[in-house]
This record gives structure tokens, sequence and C-alpha cells, in this order.
């Protein structure tokens, strides 16, 4: 099944950088304020949810979701768990970081509740990309600045680094010692990193 992109309200100062990383076949959904990126993105709604608490309802001819102001679940969890209802495995999130950190860090544990599912995830914003790495072996290519690997969620072993300036074998980061920012892929090498125990946020940083 095709990705599904979903927008929300945060800043995005650099829409072309954004629309590179973007597929034919996305499907989207803008979350409440997330509208305002409609035209950036040059991208139409294929689905939109909110309490237009900051945005008003445009009233488009799409289907559109219109939520509560009092609940649980922001307008992008909500629009995750919808997503996830209609059948998607892969998610990238655009316009979910920057603004109130309150809403930055709850976007990015996201990430924690699409890997529970089994679900592939990114995070992509105007400096970086950002995934969870569970398991699995994740590459990183040299033409990144740094990436940065951080605790997020109880305590990740077994960490190795490898093909990086600062490698790393059988490691443990805990979230009150943080101690896998701005690492550096070596030059001409692609750095592998995986992890036996836990999870890890993986930031790769392609600009200042």
């Amino acid at each position: 099944m095709n990705r599904c992109v979903i927008a929300g309200a945060a800043d995005i100062a650099d829409y072309e950088r954004i629309r590179g990383k973007l597929r034919e076949d996305d499907f989207f959904i803008y979350c409440d304020g997330g509208l305002k990126h409609m035209a950036g993105l040059e991208r139409t709604p294929g689905l939109i949810v909110g309490d237009f608490d900051s945005a008003q309802d445009p009233h488009l001819d799409v289907e559109t979701i219109v939520l509560p102001c009092e609940k649980d679940d922001t307008d992008t969890v909500y629009a995750v768990k919808e997503a996830v209802k209609r059948g998607y495995e892969e998610f990238l999130l655009i316009g979910v970081c920057g603004g109130r950190l309150d809403h930055t860090l709850g976007n990015v544990s996201i990430l924690l509740y699409l890997d529970s599912i089994g679900k592939k995830a990114a995070i992509l914003d105007d400096h970086s990309e950002m995934e969870l790495i569970s398991g699995q072996t994740v590459r990183v290519e040299d033409r990144y600045l740094y990436f940065s690997l951080l605790n997020i969620s109880g305590c990740a072993e077994g960490i190795t680094i490898r093909n990086a300036k600062y490698p790393l074998e059988e490691g443990t980061i805990r979230s009150e010692y943080q101690y896998g920012i701005s690492n550096e892929v070596l030059p001409g090498k692609t750095a592998e990193i995986s992890v036996k125990k836990g999870n890890l946020l993986l930031i790769k940083i392609d600009r200042e």
C-alpha cells in the first residue's frame, strides 16, 4: 500500500526540501493547522482531520473528520491511528517538530507507537530525518553532517556502531545519559547501527 504522509501545524521553512522527499503516490492527511502547508507542499489532501482550533475548516470537497476540542489524542495522533485503521504500513510525518516543545515530544513518541505495532515511520523537518532503530540494522550514508542516537524509552542495550568517527561495540545508552549525540560517518563509508534490546531514536542531520 502507498505511504501515508501526515502534515502537522509546525512551521516548515524549506518546502522544496520536503517536496524532494515525497512520492507521487503518497496519501496525504492534513491535520488542522497543517492545512497551511498545502500550497507549499503542492499536494492535495486525501483526508483532513482536526478540531479546527488553529485553522478554519476549509470545507473542501475532501473527506473531513471533525474532532472535539477536548480529547485524549492530539489531531496528529488521531490521524495516525486513523491511517493505521485504513491499513497503511509506512508513514512520513512532516510539520510535527518545532514551536511548542510538548507537541514536538508528543509527536516524536508517535514513532514508538508505530514501531510497537510493526509499522515503518519517519519524521522529516527542515534540518533532519528521524526514525526509530529497533532490532534491525540501519545504515547512514556519509552525505549527512552528523547523526545522533537518543534513548527515548527505557534502556537500549547491545548497541553497535560501525564506520563512524565514534564506533561502539555492545554498548548501552540509558535515557538519563545521552552520549550518542553528534557522531559522524567516516568519509566514503556507510555507517551501520544496530540495537539488540530496546530502541533508539536516530536523527540524521543534513544541514545546520
